[in-house]
This record gives C-alpha cells, sequence and structure tokens, in this order.
C-alpha cells in the first residue's frame, strides 16, 4: 500500500483530500499546524502530525518525506493577506521557499510525485499578461514561480504537477468557511448589494480531492491543471449570499469596473501609505472580477479525472452552514 504524505492535511482541502485518499486504499501522513480543528478530526488510519515543517532542519524534513510515494502540498498564505510592502518578498518567503525545499528534499529521497495546490490566478497571470499579475502583483507572481521551482527540483526524478484552483465551496468540522466575509458584505449593504459583472470558476472540494488524486496517479511532470466545475457570475453568487440572508437576488446589482475604478486607485494608495501591499492590488483585482476567469474543464477532466459536480448545491450547502455558525464565526473575530 503506497504512502502519501499532506502537507496541510488539517485544512479544507487536505482534509477532503485525506478522504478521497483513503477511499482509494492509500497510507496517509497528515502535517500540519497544530491546533487540531477538532479532536476526532481523522481516524486511526491517519498518522497526524502537528508541526510547522519550516521549522524543520533538512535532515528532520528528511525523515518526514522518507518512505512515501507522493507529497501533496495544500499550505502556504493567501491573496488575503496584506502583508508589509513589497508583497512579492512575503509571498516568496511564505510559498516559494517553502515548495522549493520540500520538493528538493522529497525527490533526493526518492518521493515518486508531488502534487501542489495553487491557484487560478497563476492561470490567468499568463493569458492575461496586460493585467500585470506576473509584474506588479506579488501573490500570482509567487505562485507562478512557486510551480516552476517545484517543476525543476522534480526534473529527472519526481513527477511535479500543479492545481490552478479557483473558487472551491464545501465544509469541514471544526473550521468557518471564508465565505463569511461575503455575507458580511451584503449585511453591511442593507438595501442593494452590488458586485462585478465577470464570472469565475468554481468547484467544489470533493473535485479538488479527485483533482488531487488524479493528478498524483495520471498527470504528467510538469502538467499545471487549471481545474473547473462551473462558471460563476459574481452577480449570481451574491444572489445566493442574498437568499442565504433571508432576501431577494433581485437586490444584486451588477456594476461595471469603470465605475469603481478612481475609488480602487485611492484605496490602493492608502495602502501603500501604510506601509502595506496587497498581493493582488485592488484595482487589478476588481478589473480581473470584471472578465470571465473560466476555463474548460473537459481538457483537464480528461487528463486527470476529476468529475462534474453540483457546484451550486454546494455553495447553498456552505452558505447555508456559515449561517447556522455565524455565531462561531464573530466570536472567532474577537480573539
Amino acid at each position: 500500500m503506497q504512502r502519501v504524505l499532506i502537507i496541510g492535511g488539517t485544512g479544507l482541502l487536505g482534509y477532503h483530500t485525506t478522504l478521497e485518499l483513503l477511499s482509494k486504499g492509500y497510507e496517509v501522513t497528515s502535517v500540519s499546524l497544530p491546533p487540531m480543528p477538532v479532536e476526532d478530526l481523522f481516524s486511526e488510519e491517519v498518522t497526524n502530525i502537528l508541526a510547522d515543517i519550516n521549522c524543520y532542519s533538512d535532515e528532520e524534513l528528511a525523515e518526514l518525506v522518507a518512505g512515501h510515494y507522493a507529497i501533496m502540498y495544500a499550505a502556504g498564505a493567501d491573496e488575503r493577506v496584506v502583508p508589509d510592502f513589497p508583497s512579492a518578498k512575503f509571498f516568496y518567503e511564505q510559498n516559494v521557499r517553502p515548495v522549493q525545499r520540500v520538493a528538493r528534499i522529497a525527490a533526493a529521497q526518492g518521493v515518486k510525485k508531488f502534487v501542489l495546490f495553487n491557484s487560478y490566478t497563476a492561470e490567468f497571470g499568463e493569458l492575461w499578461p496586460e493585467l500585470g499579475y506576473r509584474e506588479r502583483n506579488g501573490y500570482p507572481r509567487t505562485r507562478l514561480l512557486q510551480e516552476e521551482v517545484a517543476i525543476m527540483e522534480g526534473n529527472g526524478g519526481m513527477d511535479v504537477t500543479s492545481l490552478r484552483l479557483p473558487y472551491i465551496f464545501g465544509t469541514m468540522p471544526g473550521r468557518q468557511p471564508l465565505w463569511h466575509m461575503f455575507i458580511d458584505i451584503a449585511e453591511g449593504s442593507p438595501e442593494r448589494v452590488t458586485t462585478q459583472l465577470g464570472s469565475t470558476s468554481s468547484v467544489t472540494v470533493k473535485q479538488v480531492a479527485q483533482s488531487a488524486v488524479g493528478a498524483m496517479e495520471r498527470g504528467e511532470h510538469g502538467g499545471k491543471y487549471p481545474i473547473n466545475g462551473y462558471n460563476l457570475k459574481y452577480t449570481e453568487f451574491m444572489g445566493l449570499v442574498c437568499e442565504a440572508l433571508g432576501r431577494s437576488a433581485d437586490e444584486v446589482i451588477g456594476i461595471p469596473y469603470e465605475a469603481v475604478k478612481e475609488y480602487l486607485v485611492q484605496a490602493d494608495a492608502q495602502v501603500a501609505a501604510a506601509g502595506k501591499e496587497h498581493g493582488i492590488h485592488l484595482v487589478d483585482s476588481v478589473q480581473f472580477q470584471a472578465r470571465d476567469a473560466v476555463s474548460d474543464p473537459e481538457p483537464v477532466m480528461a487528463a486527470i479525472g476529476y468529475e462534474a459536480d453540483d457546484v451550486v448545491a454546494s455553495i447553498k450547502e456552505t452558505l447555508a452552514y456559515c449561517m447556522e455558525n455565524r455565531s462561531v464565526y464573530k466570536e472567532s473575530l474577537s480573539h
């Protein structure tokens, strides 16, 4: 029975990937930051380690990865973090350097497969160079670099694949979904809820888990796979948020990018004046959201074997979970 190590196994994606691996007969080791979201998150089948791998020496990390057939890397910082300027340095330290070190040591220890959980901002950073995602925005810029260094470390012995992941819906025990923030936005807009006119790729956690296992089993070295299950318009999504709040989806209004551009330029300037920088500048992020950032799922489904799923049902279930746990979420913000 082959062993798989998941870095970030107690996060939303790592947890569901663990379940998928177990269902297919793999042995799983999970390593993630403490504390556990709930005590009995995993069955006894999973070897669970609570630790920060960035604090491991190279020798300790080599001992951790030795004997594993594959590594799933589902950890790191996302674009919600607003670090000190320059943001590229922060995301380089958080996302690029740890991945390169793990991939280098894993290859030396004979690990055969390495699956990186990446972002669809890398996909559209390549497809839409005019947005400046590759040059002036630290988060997608370093996500692209993260892929490349992992692939180069794997050359000659370890197959490295990257999942370019979009909006993801689903829940897990003990963690609150990030979608609470959109409920906050709607609650703060009692009359009309505004959003952008574009759309985004979107998937369920089940599809991510299937994609990760599929990339491990069937993916080609250097493969960069944009995952999509449903073309989700932002107006549709915010309409579902409103409905979760007991409001009408008709209260959502899509507004053009040009109508808010000047405000976003000013907001970016205020962040810069405070010595901070968004991983994706607000003016660029909303310009992105004015477009249809969707990919064709068929080629990727054929390549790595993930299945169709009911994304809209998952969105509704996730928002319902958020509403049921609003008090828990708000209490967490106070600590």
